[in-house]
């Protein structure tokens, strides 16, 4: 019950938005090289002083074109300003600036989609720090009617434990062996991961920071977690606060994936079952949206 089309613009707009973050940092690269500034290492996402910089970039690249500029005008007579300079710099910043266009417009397209799928009415649009760009992911890249319990997404999104009991990764020790066929239409294997990387570096990389930066009511999970852990005997506890700090987000991430799962599963008139530990153990899920 996933929507094709969601899914290839929800994987379009991130597209775009890694070439956006690539060219804002050649940007930003640039114009540290050009002050004699050692560049900083390449990020997932740009630092608040480098979005800084390239809105101020771009709003003089934006001076310049505006007063009639062009790459031909520029290479000719050196037209610029005190920021933007020459035409290295006006291109890098035009190739910036038509990134940034376009994943607004394909944002804004997204959402509208997005907007009218009742799981967003009925549920995703009352959950704090969840926004339409995660609403798609989630959409898109979860098939509700092949999740049978929660427990089903948790493994397809790799917040499972692999089978030395620690959390899923890509590590050779959890790896599966999966058959496919070469271009020369042969049989081969080769080791491959049991879960979505896609959906799981997003809900990892962006829900979970989003749910503790807006102070979301699913921070109250992580809260409790992360005190279990810190209050468990030195032999078992974790070794380190970082350790600690993942654990809880993925805790946090897979109580937010009940809720998603019985609201979802809930509107598509599919059967819901409950959790190990609210039918065997009796526990009662503290349901945080």
């Amino acid at each position: 019950m996933t929507d094709s089309n969601i899914r290839t613009m929800t994987r379009g707009l991130y597209d775009i938005q890694k070439l956006r973050i690539m060219a804002g940092n050649r940007v930003v690269a640039n114009f540290k090289a050009k002050l004699g500034q050692a560049p900083s290492e390449s990020e997932d996402e740009l630092s608040d002083d480098a979005k800084a910089l390239v809105a101020a970039l771009r709003a003089a690249y934006r001076r310049i074109a505006d007063a009639g500029a062009s790459l031909t005008k520029i290479a000719k007579n050196g037209t610029g300003d005190e920021l933007i300079s020459d035409l290295t710099e006006y291109a890098l910043v035009a190739n910036y600036d038509r990134l940034v266009s376009a994943e607004e417009d394909h944002f804004a397209a997204l959402k509208k989609i997005v907007e009218q799928q009742p799981i967003w009415r009925e549920f995703l649009d009352g959950v704090k720090g969840c926004g339409p760009a995660m609403g798609a992911v989630l959409i898109s890249e979860i098939d509700i009617s092949k999740a049978r319990y929660a427990s089903s997404i948790w493994k397809y999104a790799g917040l499972d434990l692999g089978p030395d009991g620690r959390g899923r990764t890509k590590q050779k020790t959890h790896l599966v062996k999966r058959t496919y066929k070469t271009a020369k239409g042969e049989i081969a294997e080769r080791d491959s991961v049991t879960y979505n990387p896609f959906l799981k570096t997003k809900l990892m990389g962006v829900l979970a920071p989003a749910f503790l930066k807006a102070n979301s009511p699913y921070r109250e999970h992580y809260d409790r977690y992360k005190h279990r852990q810190e209050s468990l005997p030195e032999d078992v506890r974790p070794k380190t606060k970082l350790h600690i700090h993942n654990r809880s987000m993925r805790y946090m991430v897979k109580m937010f994936l009940i809720d998603f799962y019985v609201a979802s599963r809930t509107l598509h008139r599919l059967p819901v079952s409950l959790t190990y530990h609210e039918s065997r153990l009796g526990h009662v899920h503290n349901r945080a949206a």
